[in-house]
C-alpha cells in the first residue's frame, strides 16, 4: 500500500478528551476566528449606532405625539422598553450579519475547506459555530439593550417610565431574540452559502413575507403569519396573549432556529465545501 494511499485510509485520531474536547476545541476556533475578523467589530459598532439612533428617534416621536396640537394621537406615558422593543425592528438586520457572515465568509474565501479538514464533523462544526453566534449576539443583544435605554429615557422625558424588573426583563428578551435570529442566519448560510442570498430569505422571512399575508387583513392569512419567526419573536418581545401567550412565540422562534440549523447542516453533509 502507497504512502498516500494509506493516508486517505487511516483513521482520524480523536483529540485526547474524546468529543465533549474536540467540541470545545471547535468552540474556541469559531470564537478566534469571529473575534479576529474586522468586520465583526464593525458589525457591533454598527448594532450600537443604529440603536441609539433608533431608540433616540422613536422616544422623540412619543414625546412629540404628546405635546402637539393634535390630542387624537396622544400616547401618554410610554415604557422605556416598549421604545426599545421597537427599536430592534431595525437593528436586527444588522446584528444578524454576525451569524450570517460567520458561515458565509468562510464559503467566499474558501477557508471553510480548512475549518472541515480540521474538524471533519460537519455537524460539530455548524454546533459551534451556532453556540458561539449565539452567545455573542445574545451579549450584544444586552449591550444594545443598555444603549437603547440609556437614550430613550432621558429623551422621553416625563413622558417615559423605566421600572427596573420590567426594564430589565425586555433588555434580556431583546438579547434572546437577537440570539436566535442569529443563528438563524447562520443555519440559512449554511444551506444557502451566499450572503446576499442569504439575507434576501431572512428579509423575505422575517418581514416580508408575514407582511404580505397580514395586508388584507383575512384570518386564516393571519393565522399564517403568526407562525413566522419575526412575528413569533415580536409576540414574544412585547409579550401579547392573542394569538399565542409568550412562551409560545419563543418556542416558534427557537423552532425556526433550530429548523434552519438542520437545514445547514443536511447541505453541508451532502455537498463538498
Amino acid at each position: 500500500m502507497s504512502a498516500q494511499t494509506d493516508t486517505k485510509t487511516r483513521p482520524a485520531i480523536a483529540p485526547a478528551g474524546g468529543a465533549p474536547a474536540a467540541f470545545r476545541a471547535a468552540v474556541a476556533a469559531e470564537w478566534t476566528k469571529l473575534s479576529s475578523v474586522r468586520s465583526s467589530w464593525w458589525t457591533a459598532l454598527a448594532g450600537l449606532l443604529v440603536m441609539a439612533a433608533s431608540a433616540g428617534q422613536l422616544a422623540i416621536y412619543a414625546a412629540n405625539d404628546n405635546t402637539n396640537d393634535d390630542p387624537t394621537d396622544d400616547r401618554g406615558i410610554v415604557t422605556v422598553g416598549s421604545v426599545l422593543i421597537d427599536s430592534v425592528e431595525l437593528t436586527q438586520y444588522v446584528v444578524l450579519a454576525l451569524g450570517l457572515l460567520a458561515i458565509t465568509a468562510e464559503f467566499t474565501s474558501g477557508t471553510i475547506r480548512t475549518t472541515l479538514q480540521c474538524t471533519p464533523s460537519r455537524g460539530r462544526v455548524l454546533l459551534a459555530k451556532a453556540v458561539v453566534a449565539g452567545a455573542v449576539t445574545f451579549a450584544l443583544g444586552l449591550l444594545l439593550g443598555g444603549v437603547g435605554v440609556l437614550v430613550a429615557r432621558p429623551v422621553l422625558g416625563e413622558w417615559g417610565s423605566a421600572p427596573a424588573a420590567a426594564t430589565i426583563g425586555d433588555i434580556v428578551r431583546v438579547a434572546i431574540y437577537l440570539a436566535l435570529v442569529g443563528v438563524l442566519a447562520l443555519g440559512l448560510g449554511a444551506a444557502l452559502r451566499s450572503a446576499v442570498l442569504t439575507l434576501t430569505v431572512l428579509l423575505a422571512t422575517l418581514m416580508i413575507v408575514p407582511l404580505s399575508l397580514q395586508e388584507p387583513d383575512i384570518d386564516v392569512l393571519n393565522r399564517i403569519a403568526d407562525v413566522f419567526p419575526g412575528v413569533a419573536g415580536g409576540h414574544f418581545l412585547v409579550g401579547d396573549t392573542e394569538p399565542y401567550p409568550r412562551l409560545v412565540g419563543l418556542l416558534l422562534l427557537a423552532g425556526w432556529a433550530g429548523a434552519a440549523l438542520l437545514l445547514g447542516r443536511t447541505a453541508l453533509r451532502r455537498r463538498d465545501a
